[in-house]
């Protein structure tokens, strides 16, 4: 065996070529070891990402579907009714419908000697616009002396004529919300609403535009102007057009509502001119008479 420069022996060539060989084993080995750690740690460190982000995906679906929403006071049927008793309208009182509750339809045995109006309207129909303009006034006249009654319901089937807006649910929203808080003045609210009924294809009354004109109808409460700007029956007002649009209606010869205004009397839809208040009152005195 020889001896290196600090007189220590050296093992034979063929021994180093050995050792060189199993030094170079050792180290891939633990090369090896190495490397699996490390994608062990990585793949786990992978899972636990992927885990944490479906968590917060599931979170955020969650949290974005939200309780579903009741309807509001004072319209069980999908809509609220005025009667009269010779001198003021009031509305007549109901509780609010659960989230998802079937409404109730109006009970009209007690009602068999008056005009039942009933009307579909959406507040940026023009020819909703037409017709109150027409004959809202005498319509008003006769559910305040006692001979007819008046149950409003307001759909939203024009959102898509409203820039983006969403007009139509917005406005109806802020009837709903007075129908809830302040039911005796809806009639003026709906009124207002038709009195500054916007042109189809604009963004029509912001919701604080929506808040004040109400205000300027009479109706001061607090609760209802954050009613109208958190757009609290935006939802309900969703599920009661479809209900509308997909039928049966109660109390009608048609079976649901194919556009806007839907006039009912007494159950029979009005089909005559929506800008001649002497056609519709012919009308009216006819199923009256029907009736009778």
């Amino acid at each position: 065996m020889n001896s290196n420069a600090y007189g220590k022996p050296v093992p034979p060539k063929k021994d180093r070529r050995e050792q060189a060989r199993e030094s170079a084993r050792l180290m891939r080995e633990e090369q090896h070891k190495r490397d699996k750690r490390k994608s062990l740690f990585l793949r786990g460190g992978i899972g636990a990402g992927l885990l944490a982000v479906a968590a917060i995906v599931v979170l955020v679906i969650v949290n974005s579907v939200g309780p579903a929403v009741g309807g509001p006071a004072n319209m069980a049927s999908d809509g609220i009714l005025l009667t009269g008793n010779g001198s003021v309208i009031k509305a007549t009182p109901t509780k609010a419908l659960a989230a998802d509750a079937k409404p109730i339809a109006t009970d009209r045995t007690a009602l068999t000697k008056t005009a039942n109006i009933a009307i579909y309207v959406d507040y940026l129909c023009p020819y909703c616009g037409q017709f109150e303009a027409t004959n809202g006034a005498q319509i008003a006249s006769w559910v305040t002396a006692g001979n007819a009654t008046l149950e409003f319901h307001p759909i939203s089937i024009l959102d898509s004529n409203s820039a983006g807006s969403k007009y139509s649910t917005r406005a109806a929203n802020a009837a709903a919300c007075v129908a809830n808080y302040r039911p005796d003045d809806f009639l003026a609210v709906n009124t207002a609403l038709f009195a500054r009924q916007p042109k189809e294809n604009t963004a029509g009354l912001t919701d604080a535009a929506l808040a004040s004109l109400v205000k300027t109808a009479g109706v001061t409460d607090k609760k209802v102007d954050s009613c109208i700007t958190d757009r609290t029956f935006a939802s309900w007002l969703g599920t009661a057009t479809k209900r509308a649009l997909a039928g049966p209606l109660p109390d009608a010869d048609i079976k649901k509502v194919s556009g806007t205004p839907t006039v009912l009397v007494n159950g029979v839809t009005y089909k005559g001119a929506l800008d001649n208040a002497t056609t519709f009152s012919d009308f009216v005195t006819a199923q009256v008479t029907a009736a009778k």
